[in-house]
Protein backbone atom coordinates (compact mmCIF):
# COMPACT_ATOMS: atom_id res chain seq x y z
CA UNK A 1 0.00 0.00 0.00
CA UNK A 2 2.64 2.35 0.50
CA UNK A 3 4.60 1.60 -2.57
CA UNK A 4 1.06 2.40 -4.30
CA UNK A 5 0.53 5.49 -2.39
CA UNK A 6 4.32 6.69 -3.26
CA UNK A 7 4.01 5.87 -6.64
CA UNK A 8 0.84 7.55 -7.10
CA UNK A 9 2.26 10.33 -5.42
CA UNK A 10 5.26 10.87 -7.53
CA UNK A 11 3.14 10.54 -10.94
CA UNK A 12 0.47 12.73 -9.30
CA UNK A 13 3.86 15.46 -9.20
CA UNK A 14 4.97 14.76 -12.75
CA UNK A 15 1.64 15.49 -13.86
CA UNK A 16 0.65 18.33 -12.12
CA UNK A 17 2.70 20.84 -13.86
CA UNK A 18 0.91 19.88 -16.85
CA UNK A 19 -2.65 19.38 -15.84
CA UNK A 20 -2.18 23.05 -13.78
CA UNK A 21 -1.51 24.52 -16.92
CA UNK A 22 -4.30 22.78 -18.97
CA UNK A 23 -6.68 24.07 -16.34
CA UNK A 24 -5.25 27.44 -16.06
CA UNK A 25 -5.57 27.54 -19.87
CA UNK A 26 -9.21 26.45 -19.75
CA UNK A 27 -10.01 28.87 -17.33
CA UNK A 28 -8.82 31.73 -19.50
CA UNK A 29 -10.41 30.58 -22.69
CA UNK A 30 -13.47 30.26 -20.55
CA UNK A 31 -13.29 33.71 -18.91
CA UNK A 32 -12.50 35.08 -22.15
CA UNK A 33 -15.50 33.11 -23.39
CA UNK A 34 -18.17 34.36 -21.22
CA UNK A 35 -16.41 38.16 -21.44
CA UNK A 36 -17.73 38.31 -24.90
CA UNK A 37 -20.72 37.18 -24.34
CA UNK A 38 -21.00 39.84 -21.70
CA UNK A 39 -20.25 42.37 -24.19
CA UNK A 40 -22.83 41.21 -26.42
CA UNK A 41 -25.44 40.44 -23.82
CA UNK A 42 -24.79 44.14 -22.58
CA UNK A 43 -25.30 45.72 -25.90
CA UNK A 44 -28.79 43.91 -25.06
CA UNK A 45 -29.07 45.54 -21.73
CA UNK A 46 -28.31 49.00 -23.64
CA UNK A 47 -31.15 48.86 -25.82
CA UNK A 48 -33.70 47.68 -23.15
CA UNK A 49 -32.31 50.02 -20.54
CA UNK A 50 -32.71 53.19 -23.61
CA UNK A 51 -36.34 52.24 -23.50
CA UNK A 52 -36.54 52.88 -20.02
CA UNK A 53 -34.72 56.08 -20.60
CA UNK A 54 -36.72 57.62 -23.43
CA UNK A 55 -39.90 57.66 -21.64
CA UNK A 56 -38.29 58.93 -18.23
CA UNK A 57 -36.94 61.58 -20.18
CA UNK A 58 -39.96 62.53 -21.52
CA UNK A 59 -42.46 62.04 -18.74
CA UNK A 60 -40.37 61.22 -15.75
CA UNK A 61 -42.27 58.03 -15.16
CA UNK A 62 -40.50 54.89 -14.91
CA UNK A 63 -42.04 52.29 -16.68
CA UNK A 64 -42.76 48.68 -14.78
CA UNK A 65 -44.49 47.26 -17.56
CA UNK A 66 -41.57 47.62 -19.99
CA UNK A 67 -40.31 43.52 -19.25
CA UNK A 68 -43.91 43.04 -20.88
CA UNK A 69 -43.65 44.97 -23.87
CA UNK A 70 -40.83 42.55 -24.63
CA UNK A 71 -42.64 39.74 -23.82
CA UNK A 72 -45.72 40.98 -26.50
CA UNK A 73 -43.21 41.89 -28.80
CA UNK A 74 -41.95 38.27 -28.69
CA UNK A 75 -44.97 36.54 -28.35
CA UNK A 76 -47.00 38.50 -31.91
CA UNK A 77 -43.20 37.90 -34.04
CA UNK A 78 -43.69 34.30 -32.88
CA UNK A 79 -47.02 33.97 -33.96
CA UNK A 80 -46.71 35.67 -37.11
CA UNK A 81 -43.76 32.84 -37.74
CA UNK A 82 -45.14 30.05 -36.31
CA UNK A 83 -48.95 30.59 -36.77
CA UNK A 84 -49.65 32.43 -40.00
CA UNK A 85 -45.87 31.08 -41.95
CA UNK A 86 -44.96 34.37 -42.39
CA UNK A 87 -41.40 34.63 -43.19
CA UNK A 88 -38.55 36.01 -40.89
CA UNK A 89 -38.04 39.14 -42.72
CA UNK A 90 -41.06 40.19 -42.93
CA UNK A 91 -42.78 39.29 -39.81
CA UNK A 92 -40.44 41.39 -37.93
CA UNK A 93 -41.30 44.48 -39.56
CA UNK A 94 -45.00 44.19 -38.53
CA UNK A 95 -44.05 43.36 -35.21
CA UNK A 96 -42.15 46.46 -35.07
CA UNK A 97 -45.44 48.14 -36.54
CA UNK A 98 -47.55 46.45 -34.41
CA UNK A 99 -45.81 47.65 -31.17
CA UNK A 100 -45.39 51.51 -32.27
CA UNK A 101 -48.96 51.37 -33.01
CA UNK A 102 -49.74 49.49 -29.13
CA UNK A 103 -47.19 52.34 -27.58
CA UNK A 104 -48.82 54.74 -28.57
CA UNK A 105 -52.20 53.46 -27.92
CA UNK A 106 -51.17 53.11 -24.46
CA UNK A 107 -50.19 55.95 -23.96
CA UNK A 108 -53.33 58.15 -25.61
CA UNK A 109 -55.79 55.69 -24.44
CA UNK A 110 -54.43 55.08 -20.92
CA UNK A 111 -51.93 57.63 -20.09
CA UNK A 112 -52.81 60.93 -21.55
CA UNK A 113 -56.00 61.24 -19.03
CA UNK A 114 -53.40 61.09 -16.18
CA UNK A 115 -51.64 63.80 -17.35
CA UNK A 116 -51.39 66.89 -14.01
CA UNK A 117 -51.99 63.75 -11.63
CA UNK A 118 -49.30 62.64 -9.28
CA UNK A 119 -46.69 60.50 -10.16
CA UNK A 120 -47.07 57.94 -8.31
CA UNK A 121 -50.48 57.26 -9.59
CA UNK A 122 -48.66 56.87 -12.97
CA UNK A 123 -45.95 54.37 -11.80
CA UNK A 124 -49.36 52.76 -10.14
CA UNK A 125 -50.74 52.37 -13.59
CA UNK A 126 -47.86 51.13 -15.28
CA UNK A 127 -47.65 48.16 -12.55
CA UNK A 128 -50.98 47.74 -13.46
CA UNK A 129 -50.43 47.44 -17.27
CA UNK A 130 -47.46 44.70 -16.05
CA UNK A 131 -50.20 42.61 -14.80
CA UNK A 132 -52.65 42.77 -17.44
CA UNK A 133 -50.53 42.57 -20.26
CA UNK A 134 -48.94 39.55 -18.26
CA UNK A 135 -52.38 37.86 -17.38
CA UNK A 136 -53.53 38.34 -21.07
CA UNK A 137 -50.02 36.98 -22.72
CA UNK A 138 -50.93 33.96 -20.74
CA UNK A 139 -54.49 33.60 -21.51
CA UNK A 140 -53.65 33.20 -25.54
CA UNK A 141 -50.59 31.74 -25.63
CA UNK A 142 -50.22 29.81 -22.72
CA UNK A 143 -47.22 29.54 -19.92
CA UNK A 144 -45.26 26.95 -21.71
CA UNK A 145 -42.08 27.51 -23.08
CA UNK A 146 -42.44 27.96 -26.61
CA UNK A 147 -38.98 27.25 -29.03
CA UNK A 148 -38.44 29.94 -31.62
CA UNK A 149 -38.33 29.03 -35.08
CA UNK A 150 -34.61 28.81 -36.55
CA UNK A 151 -33.70 32.18 -38.29
CA UNK A 152 -30.39 31.27 -39.17
CA UNK A 153 -28.84 28.42 -40.86
CA UNK A 154 -25.82 28.77 -38.95
CA UNK A 155 -26.43 28.41 -35.19
CA UNK A 156 -22.68 29.32 -34.43
CA UNK A 157 -19.74 31.29 -35.51
CA UNK A 158 -15.86 30.61 -34.85
CA UNK A 159 -14.05 34.11 -34.28
CA UNK A 160 -10.38 33.21 -33.38
CA UNK A 161 -11.40 30.21 -31.54
CA UNK A 162 -14.65 31.12 -29.60
CA UNK A 163 -17.82 30.15 -30.21
CA UNK A 164 -20.45 32.82 -30.71
CA UNK A 165 -24.36 32.53 -31.51
CA UNK A 166 -25.37 34.25 -34.59
CA UNK A 167 -28.00 35.52 -33.02
CA UNK A 168 -25.84 37.17 -30.58
CA UNK A 169 -24.18 38.90 -33.51
CA UNK A 170 -27.18 40.12 -34.83
CA UNK A 171 -28.09 41.33 -31.68
CA UNK A 172 -24.72 43.36 -30.97
CA UNK A 173 -25.55 44.46 -35.21
CA UNK A 174 -29.45 45.81 -34.55
CA UNK A 175 -28.17 47.09 -31.10
CA UNK A 176 -25.67 49.12 -32.30
CA UNK A 177 -27.55 50.65 -35.07
CA UNK A 178 -30.03 51.20 -32.95
CA UNK A 179 -27.74 53.20 -30.52
CA UNK A 180 -26.55 54.69 -33.71
CA UNK A 181 -30.20 55.80 -34.80
CA UNK A 182 -30.88 57.30 -31.35
CA UNK A 183 -28.05 59.31 -30.97
CA UNK A 184 -28.51 61.02 -34.49
CA UNK A 185 -32.44 60.98 -33.39
CA UNK A 186 -31.86 63.23 -30.34
CA UNK A 187 -29.30 65.15 -31.97
CA UNK A 188 -30.80 66.31 -35.43
CA UNK A 189 -34.28 65.38 -35.83
CA UNK A 190 -37.31 67.29 -34.87
CA UNK A 191 -39.04 64.91 -32.69
CA UNK A 192 -35.86 64.17 -31.24
CA UNK A 193 -35.23 67.87 -30.33
CA UNK A 194 -38.67 68.30 -28.78
CA UNK A 195 -37.93 65.48 -26.91
CA UNK A 196 -34.94 67.05 -25.09
CA UNK A 197 -36.59 70.60 -24.97
CA UNK A 198 -39.89 68.48 -23.04
CA UNK A 199 -37.45 67.11 -20.82
CA UNK A 200 -36.12 69.98 -19.98
CA UNK A 201 -39.00 71.58 -19.16
CA UNK A 202 -42.24 70.77 -20.18
CA UNK A 203 -43.74 74.22 -20.05
CA UNK A 204 -41.12 76.17 -21.67
CA UNK A 205 -41.69 73.34 -24.78
CA UNK A 206 -45.22 74.19 -24.92
CA UNK A 207 -44.57 77.50 -24.45
CA UNK A 208 -42.10 76.85 -28.00
CA UNK A 209 -45.37 75.52 -29.65
CA UNK A 210 -44.47 72.40 -29.05
CA UNK A 211 -46.92 69.28 -28.69
CA UNK A 212 -45.83 68.05 -24.98
CA UNK A 213 -48.96 65.19 -25.55
CA UNK A 214 -47.51 64.27 -28.96
CA UNK A 215 -43.99 63.96 -27.48
CA UNK A 216 -45.08 61.38 -25.09
CA UNK A 217 -47.03 59.34 -27.54
CA UNK A 218 -43.62 59.37 -29.60
CA UNK A 219 -41.78 58.15 -26.63
CA UNK A 220 -44.34 55.26 -25.83
CA UNK A 221 -44.21 54.06 -29.06
CA UNK A 222 -40.46 54.17 -30.06
CA UNK A 223 -39.85 52.57 -26.62
CA UNK A 224 -42.35 49.50 -27.33
CA UNK A 225 -40.71 49.11 -30.60
CA UNK A 226 -37.39 49.07 -29.33
CA UNK A 227 -38.63 46.49 -26.36
CA UNK A 228 -39.70 44.44 -29.32
CA UNK A 229 -36.33 44.11 -30.60
CA UNK A 230 -34.78 43.40 -27.93
CA UNK A 231 -37.42 40.26 -26.93
CA UNK A 232 -37.44 38.97 -30.28
CA UNK A 233 -34.26 38.61 -30.04
CA UNK A 234 -33.88 37.36 -26.78
CA UNK A 235 -36.53 35.14 -28.23
CA UNK A 236 -34.39 33.23 -30.37
CA UNK A 237 -32.04 32.52 -28.34
CA UNK A 238 -34.00 30.97 -25.28
CA UNK A 239 -37.81 30.92 -26.50
CA UNK A 240 -40.65 32.98 -26.01
CA UNK A 241 -42.28 32.16 -22.45
CA UNK A 242 -43.93 34.72 -19.75
CA UNK A 243 -40.18 34.75 -18.10
CA UNK A 244 -39.04 36.69 -20.75
CA UNK A 245 -40.71 39.52 -18.94
CA UNK A 246 -37.76 39.46 -16.19
CA UNK A 247 -35.43 41.22 -17.97
CA UNK A 248 -37.11 44.55 -17.69
CA UNK A 249 -36.37 43.93 -14.29
CA UNK A 250 -32.87 42.70 -14.72
CA UNK A 251 -31.92 45.20 -16.67
CA UNK A 252 -33.43 48.30 -14.44
CA UNK A 253 -29.73 48.08 -12.57
CA UNK A 254 -28.10 49.08 -16.31
CA UNK A 255 -30.65 52.30 -16.09
CA UNK A 256 -29.88 53.20 -12.71
CA UNK A 257 -26.35 52.64 -12.99
CA UNK A 258 -25.82 54.96 -16.68
CA UNK A 259 -28.16 57.67 -15.25
CA UNK A 260 -32.49 57.02 -15.66
CA UNK A 261 -32.23 60.63 -17.91
CA UNK A 262 -29.14 59.02 -20.41
CA UNK A 263 -29.56 57.71 -23.01
CA UNK A 264 -25.62 57.30 -23.32
CA UNK A 265 -25.51 56.36 -19.58
CA UNK A 266 -28.14 53.44 -20.30
CA UNK A 267 -25.80 52.00 -23.09
CA UNK A 268 -22.92 52.03 -20.82
CA UNK A 269 -24.99 50.78 -17.69
CA UNK A 270 -26.06 48.08 -20.00
CA UNK A 271 -22.46 46.87 -21.27
CA UNK A 272 -20.78 47.20 -17.65
CA UNK A 273 -24.08 45.15 -16.14
CA UNK A 274 -23.72 42.36 -19.17
CA UNK A 275 -20.04 41.99 -18.37
CA UNK A 276 -20.42 42.47 -14.37
CA UNK A 277 -22.56 39.28 -15.05
CA UNK A 278 -20.89 37.06 -16.88
CA UNK A 279 -17.81 37.70 -14.75
CA UNK A 280 -20.00 36.88 -11.53
CA UNK A 281 -21.09 33.40 -13.50
CA UNK A 282 -17.19 32.55 -14.16
CA UNK A 283 -16.47 33.55 -10.49
CA UNK A 284 -18.82 31.41 -8.96
CA UNK A 285 -18.77 28.30 -11.16
CA UNK A 286 -14.72 28.16 -10.51
CA UNK A 287 -14.37 29.26 -7.28
CA UNK A 288 -17.10 30.20 -5.34
CA UNK A 289 -20.13 27.59 -6.29
CA UNK A 290 -22.50 29.38 -4.60
CA UNK A 291 -24.82 28.50 -7.57
CA UNK A 292 -26.71 32.10 -8.11
CA UNK A 293 -24.10 35.26 -8.20
CA UNK A 294 -24.95 35.14 -11.91
CA UNK A 295 -28.63 36.12 -11.56
CA UNK A 296 -27.99 38.43 -8.33
CA UNK A 297 -24.78 40.40 -9.13
CA UNK A 298 -26.44 43.13 -11.14
CA UNK A 299 -28.59 43.74 -8.17
CA UNK A 300 -25.87 43.95 -5.55
CA UNK A 301 -24.59 46.30 -7.45
CA UNK A 302 -27.74 48.26 -7.65
CA UNK A 303 -27.71 48.37 -3.75
CA UNK A 304 -23.48 49.87 -4.20
CA UNK A 305 -24.58 52.30 -7.57
CA UNK A 306 -27.73 53.79 -5.06
CA UNK A 307 -25.39 54.53 -1.95
CA UNK A 308 -23.03 55.52 -3.80
CA UNK A 309 -23.92 57.80 -7.05
CA UNK A 310 -28.08 57.46 -6.31
CA UNK A 311 -28.54 59.33 -9.75
CA UNK A 312 -26.11 56.90 -11.66
CA UNK A 313 -23.20 57.97 -13.62
CA UNK A 314 -24.58 60.77 -16.21
CA UNK A 315 -27.94 61.05 -14.29
CA UNK A 316 -28.63 64.71 -13.37
CA UNK A 317 -28.92 65.59 -10.22
CA UNK A 318 -31.37 67.73 -9.11
CA UNK A 319 -30.89 70.46 -6.39
CA UNK A 320 -33.62 71.97 -4.80
CA UNK A 321 -33.89 75.18 -3.32
CA UNK A 322 -36.32 75.41 -0.25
Amino acid sequence: MLRIAATLSHKGRGEEPRNSRLSNSMNTQLLIQLLVNGLVVGTLYGVVAMSFVLIYKATQVVNFAQGELLLVGAWVCWALLTKYQVPFWLGMPITLVFMFVLGIAIQVVILRPLIGEPIISVIMVTIALSTVFSALMKWMFGVNLQPFPSVFGTQNVNILGLQVQTVYLMSLAVSVAMMIGMAWFFRFSKYGLAMRATAFNQQVAQSLGISVKNVFAMAWAISATVSAVAGVVVAVVNGVSAGLAFYGIKVFPAAILGGLDSVGGAVLGGIIIGLLENFAHFLDSEYLHWGNLYEIAPFYALIVILMIKPYGLFGTKDIERV
